[in-house]
Order: structure tokens, then sequence, then C-alpha cells
């Protein structure tokens, strides 16, 4: 069986799950002498899901940090983006529905306080949490970079089918 995205002469070994780079080539026997090992010890690093969910993330950001202008980062434009989504909403609040910690959201929130795309201010009725708003050039920073934002989208899904982007983005879902 050939995995997806796999090079032409990649294939699954079904029972050990391990990947086959036999091509009839000199690297054969160090290939096979690897699957051996692999085997052994009952664990391969390529096949287990924190490491591939890893790459798929480094190929993403390294094709978000490409293409996204504004000089936002990841992270910056999650947090806009989920502001333009839902509106104003305590930075906890924030951090939670962008998956970052309460330190990262904080600083998130600093810089992009400074750059002057977001407000924060005292929580009414509770002065020890900050509302976060977007100002006005955040909201046309953020709607300028949509469309840049579903075009990395794009470009981070174009070796999938689109039954394949549909169903790994249920998948997803399902594990977070």
């Amino acid at each position: 069986m050939r995995l997806p995205g796999a090079k032409s002469n990649e294939k699954l070994c079904v029972m050990d799950q391990t990947p086959d780079h036999s091509s009839g080539d000199d690297g054969a026997a160090n290939a096979a002498e690897s699957r051996a090992s692999g085997r052994r010890a009952g664990y391969i690093l390529d096949n287990q899901v924190g490491f591939l969910l890893r790459k798929a993330q480094q190929r993403h950001l390294s094709i978000f940090s490409a293409h996204m202008s504004e000089n936002l980062t990841s992270q910056q434009f999650a947090a806009l983006s989920k502001l333009w989504e839902v509106g104003p909403c305590s930075q906890n609040s924030l951090g939670r529905q962008t998956g970052m910690d309460n330190s990262t959201i904080n600083g998130v929130v600093r810089r992009l306080g400074g750059r002057g795309l977001l407000t924060r201010a005292p929580l009414p009725g509770d002065e020890r949490m900050l509302r976060i708003s977007l100002t006005d050039e955040g909201r046309r920073c953020i709607e300028r970079v949509i469309p840049m934002a579903r075009e990395i989208t794009r470009m981070t899904l174009a070796p999938l089918s689109r039954e394949e982007r549909t169903t790994l983005i249920r998948l997803l879902r399902r594990i977070t």
C-alpha cells in the first residue's frame, strides 16, 4: 500500500506499519536493516501521529510565513481572526478560543495592541479581566488578510483531494 504524499517508491508494510523504501538500489540493504531494527523496537517515529502532526504543522507554518502579509505571525492572525469572528471578549476567552496559554495570549495581545490593531480595557463588572476588541485598523487589517489566509489553507491542503481534505478536517476536529 502506498502512503498518501509518499515518494513513488515508498510503500507501507501493513504488518509493521514501517515505510518500505525498497527500490533495488544500493541503499536497499540499509533500508532493510533499518526496517528490521524498527520492527524489533516496535516503534517507528515516521508513523507516529504526533510526529506527523508536527511535520504537517511545520509545512503549514512555512507556507503561512511565506505568504501572509501585514507582518502577522500565525498566532497574531488567529487572535485577530477570532476577534473578527466572535467580537470583543475577555483575554482569557480569546486565549482558550485560539488554543493559546495565558502567557502566549498575553504577549500576542500586547504586541497587537502596540501596533494599534486591538484595544484592551477592563471588563465591565470585573476590573481584573481585560476586554479585547479590534480597532478600526485591526478590522481593516484582518479583512485584508482573510483572502490570503484562504489561499494559505488551499496551498497547505493542495496535495489532498477534496474528499481527503474534508476527511482530514473532520478527523482533526474529532481529536481536538
